[in-house]
């Protein structure tokens, strides 16, 4: 635009010529008509750039910890949460502002190359003067990263125990410690913003040294080029473009510094996301498939700490029942049954169809067995999509399950019935009901090999009977050859179980019926204290 201006001065404006007038006139017109739709179709390209990239962004994040195999990032849901929003967003600016570092830096040398066509030695200064300003500026680009990964941390953290909070605020205030969560909440939010205030004060020390260094390059540019138009080397047109070539400089440069310092937060952003994907995978698993539609699961001498030595075969349509006397081991086994862990001893081997665990495909194993843990999600919904996601039930179908979990008493409680809302993380249910919920579910796949752990934790002994009862009558009626594996110390599951084995420090020491086990003082102590 400045070099269109210039030559109307002194082509028209100077000559007075009518018809120059005219058409320089004319190309000024179509340069603006250029102009305005060119930024307006670049916008709109340029954010849905940014939109894409920060939804794909997004969904990566969520594939990583959702899909079928997981991921043992060991990070709150609120930390991941915050990846998958302020850190892909964050990434997701870059684009915009690559397309304008892109576009400043074919206007500087465009510029440049006018400049020099007028006057050789402001070209140069141009040419030579740009990349020494972007050079000094970088001086602050790395604190800006180190500040944008704390504060990014920080934000992610805080997120994380506010989240936890908001969910766990009814037993924090059964227990009388929501002061103290707050404060904790309190702590990591005061970290998150200092850490903001540190970036947005290097981010202000950037904006400042190019502001100050673009100032007085295109200070220097100015005084040059009037000394020339005073000496008469360049016209007056040519001074008219000079100066006004020397305001357009002036966003380009500082867009080109604009865009180190979001590179350098979106880097950081960047890599947080990288190290959040490169976390390894929940499931061990391979490439093997199973036509078996009932493999059997065995245990031959399996060992992972503090589980030694374990020989566990559950046969067709046996309910097994599993009695450990400490917390670790449980967790472990729920972990080796899962396919989390693996054997240490090669020598041992956990295999379902004859085949290792961490050989199968995901479908293969997932489709066969299916472990509930104790502690489970529950995601929003219906109780009904929460217990049967794919529709795969009819009503009375439903109900055996509901009878089977002891669910029907959560359902008769609602107007709505199975049509009830559930909210995330099911926080209007208590404890029992949530349990009974998610066991439920857990029956409603009808798994060849299901694994309970602890499934009537949270209930009364009048419920854990019927839960017993519920699932003998479900999974292992008459010619049933579905096989449950129940890890409890509930007596009345633990009754109804064919075959109990007790485990203590690691390794089985003892196997039989509940009633002939009964008689032993480990196993009193274990499921009577």
């Amino acid at each position: 635009m400045p070099v269109v201006i210039g030559v109307v001065i002194d082509r028209a404006v100077a000559t007075g010529d009518l018809g120059e007038l005219a058409t320089w006139g004319g190309v000024l017109v179509a340069l603006f008509v250029v102009l305005s739709y060119s930024y307006r179709f670049g916008a709109r390209l340029g954010v849905g750039a940014l939109e894409l990239e920060t939804h794909l962004l997004r969904v990566e994040v969520s594939e990583h910890v959702l899909g079928a195999d997981g991921a043992r990032t060991g990070l709150l849901p609120g930390e991941t949460l915050s990846l998958a929003t302020s850190d892909a967003e964050t990434i997701g600016r870059f684009l915009w502002h690559v397309g304008y570092t892109l576009a400043g830096l074919v206007g500087v040398l465009v510029s440049a190359i006018v400049l020099i066509r007028i006057d050789l030695t402001i070209g140069i200064v141009v040419l030579l003067g740009v990349p020494l300003v972007l050079a000094v500026i970088q001086v602050v680009t790395p604190l800006i990263a180190r500040h944008t990964s704390d504060q990014q941390a920080g934000i992610a953290k805080a997120t994380g125990i506010a989240t936890d909070l908001v969910k766990g605020l009814r037993p924090l205030k059964g227990v009388g410690a929501e002061d103290v969560a707050t404060s904790r909440y309190r702590t990591h939010s005061a970290s998150a913003r200092d850490a903001s205030i540190r970036t947005a004060r290097s981010m202000g020390y950037m904006f400042g040294l190019t502001a100050t260094l673009s100032g007085l390059f295109l200070a220097l540019v100015a005084y040059l080029a009037g000394t020339r138009a005073l000496d008469g080397t360049i016209s007056i047109g040519e001074l008219i473009a000079i100066v006004g070539l020397t305001q357009f400089l002036a966003e380009p440069i500082t867009g080109l510094g604009e865009t180190s310092a979001q590179a350098a937060s979106s880097f950081a952003s960047a890599r947080r996301v990288v190290d959040f994907l490169h976390t390894p995978a929940l499931v061990a698993y391979g490439s093997t498939t199973l036509d078996d539609p009932r493999p059997e699961l065995a245990m031959t001498r399996l060992t992972s700490d503090p589980l030694q030595e374990l020989d566990v075969s559950p046969r067709g349509g046996e309910l097994l029942g599993i009695v450990v006397d400490e917390t670790t081991s449980s967790d472990q086994l729920v972990r080796l049954l899962r396919s989390e862990v693996l054997p240490e001893d090669r020598t041992g081997s956990l295999t379902l169809g004859g085949h290792p665990v961490d050989e199968l495909t995901i479908d293969a194993l997932r489709s066969r067995v299916v472990v509930s843990q104790h502690h489970v999600d529950l995601f929003e919904g219906t109780l009904r999509s929460t217990i049967d996601p794919d529709g795969a039930f009819d009503d009375a179908a439903l109900d055996e399950i509901l009878v089977a979990s002891a669910a029907r008493d959560v359902v008769d409680l609602h107007a709505d019935g199975l049509d009830q809302p559930v909210t995330a993380g099911a926080a209007t249910f208590s404890g029992g009901q949530r349990q009974r919920i998610a066991l439920a579910r857990a029956l409603a796949t009808r798994a060849p090999i299901l694994v309970l752990a602890e499934p009537t934790s949270a209930v009364d002994a009048m419920t854990e009977q019927r839960i017993a009862d519920g699932i003998q009558a479900l999974r292992h009626s008459a010619g049933s050859d579905l096989t449950t594996i129940v890890i409890t110390s509930s007596p009345a599951i633990l009754a109804s179980a064919e075959r109990v084995l007790l485990i203590s420090k690691g390794r089985i020491i003892a196997t039989g019926t509940h009633h002939e086990l009964a008689h032993q003082d480990a196993y009193r102590e274990a499921v009577l204290r």
